[in-house]
C-alpha cells in the first residue's frame, strides 16, 4: 500500500539495529504498539516468539488482525476467486463516493465502486451465516482493503480524489491475497489508544513509531475505514469524511506529556522509537525523557522517501529524510 510513513524500506535497518541492541530475539516478545498496515509486525513475526500489534484505528486492526493474528491454513483461492466474479452492486461505497452515485466524488471508478459493494456485502453474509470463521473473515477484509486501495482514484491518501480518472483507477478491481505468514501461535492485536492499552501488556522490545505531524491518520485513510466497517453514517463535506479518532500524537501541546507516559509505563526491556527530523518532537526532547528511565542511545539512517505531488497521477518526488530510530535500555 501507498502509506504515509511506511517503514518497509526500514526494515533493514530497524531490524538490524534491534538486533545489535538486544542480541538473539528467537525467545522475545515484540510490541508494534503504532502497527499501521503492520510492515514492521510481520518482519518481526517471522523472527520474534510472539508479535503484539496495536493501532487505533479499524482498517490497521484488520490488516494486523490478518496478517499478524493469523496463523493457520485454509483454502483461500476458492473464497477469492468466488468474491471476485460477483456482479456489483449499488451500496454505500458506490452511492457516496463515486460518481455514478453522488454526482460529485470520484474516489473509484463506478465499476470498482459497485464491486467493493458486492464484495463487502458477501463477506458480512459469510461471516453472519458462519460460512467462514474470523480468521478467513479478516483475511478476505485486508485483501479486499489492499486490492481497493490499487485503483483508488486518488494522489496518495484519501483526504482528495482526482477529478479525472487515472490510469491505475481505470483498471479493474482484482482481488487479491493478503497473504500471511503461517508462523507462532499466541500472537495479539488490539485496536486500542496506545497509551491505555500499555498498562495491559508486557514484553521484551516495544517498537514506537507514532504520527510525525499533525496529519491525522484516520482522516488520511478514512476511505479504508469506511470499507472496513462498512457501516452507515452521513459522509461529510466534499471529501465525505466520517467521524474518526484524533491522535494526541499529533497535537504540539501535548505529544510529549503522552510520549512520556507511554515510556514510564512501558514494561518492556528495549524500547525502539521510530521518529524522523520533519517531528513534532525535537531529538533532544525524545533524548532527555528517554534518558530518565534507563541507557539510551541514537541511531539514524538517510533515505529517500518520495511525496506525492497532487496536482499528478501519483507521480512521486523523492525527498531526502533522516529517520532517527531511539533507542532505550530500561
Amino acid at each position: 500500500m501507498n502509506y504515509i510513513g511506511s517503514k518497509l524500506k526500514l526494515s533493514d535497518f530497524i531490524e538490524a539495529s534491534v538486533r545489535e541492541t538486544v542480541g538473539n530475539i528467537e525467545d522475545a516478545v515484540f510490541c508494534d504498539i503504532f502497527a499501521g498496515t503492520g510492515i514492521v509486525g510481520r518482519r518481526f513475526k517471522t523472527l520474534c516468539k510472539k508479535v503484539i500489534a496495536n493501532d487505533i484505528e479499524y482498517y490497521s486492526y484488520a490488516l494486523n488482525r490478518n496478517y499478524i493474528g493469523n496463523i493457520g491454513k485454509f483454502d483461500e483461492k476458492v473464497l477469492l476467486e468466488e468474491l471476485d466474479r460477483l456482479e456489483g452492486v449499488e451500496g454505500f461505497i458506490y452511492r457516496h463516493y463515486a460518481l455514478g452515485g453522488h454526482g460529485e466524488r470520484q474516489y473509484f471508478s463506478d465499476a470498482n465502486a459497485k464491486k467493493i459493494d458486492a464484495i463487502r456485502q458477501e463477506i458480512e453474509t459469510w461471516r453472519e451465516q458462519g460460512s467462514i470463521d474470523e480468521d478467513q473473515y479478516f483475511f478476505l477484509l485486508a485483501s479486499l482493503i489492499e486490492s481497493a486501495d490499487k485503483v483508488a482514484n486518488t494522489a496518495s491518501v484519501y483526504g482528495a480524489y482526482l477529478k479525472q480518472l487515472k490510469r491505475s483507477a481505470q483498471k479493474e478491481l482484482v482481488l487479491e491475497a493478503a497473504d500471511f505468514e503461517s508462523i507462532g501461535e499466541k500472537h495479539e492485536v488490539y485496536q486500542e489508544d496506545a497509551n491505555n492499552l500499555i498498562s495491559r501488556i508486557s514484553g521484551d522490545i516495544l517498537y514506537m513509531d507514532p504520527p510525525y505531524n499533525q496529519r491525522q491518520y484516520g482522516a488520511n485513510y478514512h476511505m479504508l475505514n469506511t470499507i472496513a466497517r462498512y457501516d452507515t453514517f452521513v459522509p461529510r463535506g466534499k471529501t465525505g469524511l466520517r467521524e474518526y479518532a484524533r491522535s494526541d500524537y499529533c497535537k504540539k501541546t501535548v505529544v510529549l506529556e503522552r510520549f512520556e507516559a507511554l515510556v514510564r509505563e512501558a514494561d518492556f526491556r528495549y524500547i525502539f522509537l521510530s521518529y524522523n527530523n520533519e517531528g513534532l518532537m525535537q531529538s533532544y526532547e525524545v533524548e532527555e525523557i528517554m534518558s530518565r528511565y534507563g541507557r539510551y542511545r541514537l541511531t539514524t539512517t538517510e533515505y529517500q522517501r518520495f511525496k506525492a505531488d497532487k496536482t499528478e497521477n501519483r507521480n512521486h518526488k523523492a525527498q531526502s529524510t533522516i529517520e532517527y530510530l531511539h533507542i532505550l535500555e530500561k
